[in-house]
């Protein structure tokens, strides 16, 4: 798998850090992000990662548990900071030695000073240079700065802006997130300063992935324009596909409705789209890249197609290292 990767990706510290093939981790959607999905990426070489959400401890032991049974290689656990059940989740990640915990929607510390002397590797999702900042003053090992193209829940810059700022300000390593979906984004992530990428909305459609079927079909037949960020309002902006419930949320904040009536107008929905298919009233939380999003094929193919990708787009640019040497 080495030749279909650059010198520089080959030497990524992500890499190495991971303890995988290629410098990359899928991300921890919601309702998406399970041990079958995690464990068909961390097989394919890269780090699959399994959402905790709002996942209740059970339920969430069982998901680990089934992904340790489904691979032997390392795949991580995403903690949403916000959640009700993110404590519960940082005990699970403790007891069952999880090698990778990404962070989100909150500050780390408490994640930090609970798994680190464990050996777990810590890597908050940033989305401003400040955070990057904190996050490596608290002793995060990389950090994974998303721009405002991804899904779900999105900040305010976009990835060619946030990437090459937060490189120049942190020595710990750092993820491109927001945005990418083939080996295009890939190569210009490590044009940017990253070393190494995460993606959400690629994994989507993906064969292992066991989203609702309407939902993979949403995100292949979506374009450039199709996705919205709502809940601008609220504080809690989130970017899914464009549907009836996008175009309410949107009505609701024009006329401005309550937060709280527009939280729990959205309570539920992620799951409706995401589970039951319910591409109208359903959530369906997708980035930008969906427009570039065209196939269903197994992560694996994925992940090694991505790095192929990348390699040729780079060697185009800047000549073979045979030519450069010629």
């Amino acid at each position: 798998m080495e030749e279909k990767m650059t010198e520089s990706m080959r030497n990524s510290r992500v890499r190495k850090l991971l303890g995988t093939e290629y410098p990359l981790l899928q991300g921890g959607m919601a309702w998406v992000a399970n041990a079958r999905l995690a464990a068909a990426v961390s097989n394919g070489g890269g780090l699959g990662i399994i959402a905790a959400a709002a996942m209740p401890p059970d339920a969430l032991e069982r998901e680990i548990s089934e992904a340790k049974t489904l691979t032997g290689r390392p795949f991580g656990l995403n903690i949403m900071l916000m959640s009700p059940t993110a404590a519960d989740a940082m005990e699970l990640a403790a007891k069952h030695r999880v090698p990778v915990v990404t962070t989100g929607a909150g500050i780390p510390g408490k994640v930090l000073e609970r798994l680190k002397p464990l050996g777990t590797v810590v890597i908050p999702v940033v989305a401003s240079v400040a955070l990057a900042r904190r996050a490596e003053k608290q002793g995060a090992d990389a950090v994974i700065a998303e721009g405002m193209e991804s899904g779900g829940h999105v900040g305010e810059l976009t990835t060619m802006v946030l990437v090459p700022q937060v490189a120049s300000a942190v020595k710990v390593p750092v993820i491109a997130a927001g945005g990418i979906a083939d080996g295009r984004g890939v190569a210009a992530a490590f044009a940017l300063g990253a070393e190494g990428v995460q993606l959400g909305t690629r994994f989507v459609c993906c064969a292992e992935c066991t989203a609702h079927e309407n939902f993979k079909q949403a995100i292949l037949r979506a374009r450039d324009r199709d996705t919205a960020v709502t809940g601008q309002s609220t504080g809690h902006p989130v970017r899914c596909l464009r549907n009836k419930l996008t175009a309410e949320f949107e009505k609701m904040e024009y006329d401005h409705a309550s937060i709280e009536d527009i939280e729990r107008f959205g309570t539920g929905k992620l799951r409706g789209g995401v589970i039951d298919g319910d591409l109208e009233w359903g959530s369906l939380m997708a980035g930008q890249s969906a427009g570039m999003v065209n196939d269903i094929r197994p992560a694996a193919e994925i992940v090694e197609s991505l790095f192929a990708e990348a390699k040729t787009v780079l060697e185009k640019l800047w000549g073979s290292p045979n030519k450069q040497g010629s």
